[in-house]
C-alpha cells in the first residue's frame, strides 16, 4: 500500500476514534474473514492465558506455606493475573475475529499481547516467586541459568530493543506480514513473537526479577527513549504509506498507525513509570572507613573486617549479583 502524500499528524482523537470508525467485515488482503471462532479455536487460547495464572497462584500458595512471615506482594500476583486477563482479551473474541479480518484489529491484539500484557506479566515477578518455592538445588540451577552466557547475550539491552521493535519494522515494511497472516499458525507466531519480544524488552528495563548484568536506569531510560522513537516513526511512516508492505486498505492502515502511535505511547508511559518507581539514586555519603587495623600482637576485632571476610567468603562472588524483586542481592547461596 502506498501514498504520495506527506504523513500528517495522527487523528488528534487517538485510538479510541480508530475503534468507534472500525468495521470487523472488511478484512485485509489474505488474513482469515470475521467470522466466529470454533470451540477448539476459543479452547486453547483461553487454556493459554489461564494456565500461566493457575500456576502462578499454586506457587504464591506454596511460598506462604513455606515462609509465612515472608507474604508474597499481593499487588504483584494482581499485575501477574491482569497481565493474563489482557492476553485472554487479544486472543478471545470479539477482538480475535476483528484482528483476523481488519488491520486495526490486528494492531489492538499486537498492542495488547506485546505491549500492556508483557508489563504486567512482569512486574508480577514470577521468576522471584520461582525462586522461592524451588528446592535449594533446583534454585540454583535456575539462577546459574539466569547468569549464563547464552541468557546475557539474549538480555543484552540491544538485543532486546531489535527483537521487540526492530522486527516490527522487519514485519511491516516486508512481505512477512501478508505471508504471516495467510495461514492460521502465523497469527499465533506473530503471537508468540510479540509477547516473548514484549517480555523480554519490559523485563530488561523494568522488570523486579534477577536478571544479568542489567544497566543502571539512566541508560534503561536511553533505551526506553530509543523504543519510543522507533514506534513514533514506524507508525508515521505507515500512515503515510511509505515503506510498508500490508495488504490492506488505506482506511485500515491508517486506524492501526493511530492505534499505534497513541497506544504505544501510554504503554511506553507505564513502563517508563515502573522504572522511575524502581530507581534508588546513590547518595552522596561520608566515605567508607577502613577496618581498624590492630596493634602489634593483637587481632583486629571481627566487627571491623568486611562482611564477607566476617562470613569466610573470599574475593569477589561467582558472577554479577543478582537482584531479586525485593530489590536485595542474590547469591548463589541465598537463591536457595
Amino acid at each position: 500500500m502506498t501514498d504520495g502524500t506527506a504523513p500528517p499528524p495522527p487523528h488528534p482523537a487517538g485510538p479510541a476514534a480508530a475503534l468507534a470508525h472500525a468495521h470487523p467485515g472488511d478484512g485485509h488482503g489474505p488474513g482469515h474473514g470475521a467470522g466466529g471462532l470454533d470451540m477448539a479455536g476459543m479452547l486453547l487460547p483461553a487454556l493459554a492465558a489461564l494456565v500461566p495464572a493457575l500456576g502462578y497462584l499454586l506457587l504464591v500458595r506454596r511460598a506462604h506455606r513455606r515462609g509465612p512471615r515472608r507474604e508474597w506482594s499481593a499487588w504483584r500476583s494482581a499485575s501477574f493475573l491482569a497481565g493474563c486477563g489482557l492476553v485472554a482479551a487479544a486472543v478471545l473474541p470479539p477482538l480475535a475475529p476483528w484482528a483476523h479480518g481488519d488491520f486495526r484489529g490486528h494492531m489492538a491484539q499486537h498492542l495488547l499481547i506485546g505491549m500492556y500484557a508483557p508489563v504486567a506479566l512482569v512486574l508480577g515477578a514470577p521468576v522471584t516467586l520461582l525462586l522461592r518455592t524451588l528446592p535449594g538445588a533446583r534454585a540454583r540451577t535456575l539462577t546459574s541459568l539466569l547468569r549464563s552466557r547464552p541468557v546475557r547475550v539474549l538480555t543484552h539491552p540491544v538485543t532486546a530493543l531489535l527483537l521487540n521493535t526492530g522486527s516490527l519494522a522487519v514485519l511491516y515494511c516486508t512481505p512477512l506480514y501478508g505471508a504471516a497472516t495467510a495461514q492460521p499458525w502465523g497469527h499465533w507466531l506473530l503471537h508468540l513473537h510479540f509477547l516473548a519480544a514484549g517480555c523480554l524488552f519490559a523485563w530488561v528495563v523494568a522488570g523486579p526479577d534477577p536478571a544479568p548484568a542489567r544497566p543502571e536506569v539512566p541508560a534503561r531510560l536511553v533505551l526506553l527513549g530509543a523504543a519510543i522513537a522507533g514506534h513514533a516513526v514506524l507508525s508515521q511512516l505507515m500512515y503515510g504509506g511509505f515503506l510498508i508492505d500490508i495488504p490492506a486498505p488505506v482506511g485500515q492502515v491508517r486506524g492501526g498507525a493511530e492505534l499505534m502511535y497513541y497506544g504505544g505511547d501510554i504503554a511506553e508511559l507505564l513502563l517508563a513509570g515502573a522504572v522511575v518507581a524502581t530507581w534508588r539514586p546513590g547518595r552522596a555519603g561520608p566515605a567508607r572507613k577502613r577496618p581498624v587495623r590492630a596493634r602489634s600482637g593483637q587481632e583486629a576485632s571481627p566487627r571491623a573486617w568486611p562482611a564477607r571476610v566476617r562470613s569466610g567468603a573470599h574475593g569477589p562472588p561467582a558472577g554479577e549479583p543478582l537482584t531479586d524483586a525485593d530489590g536485595a542481592r542474590r547469591s548463589d547461596a541465598q537463591a536457595a
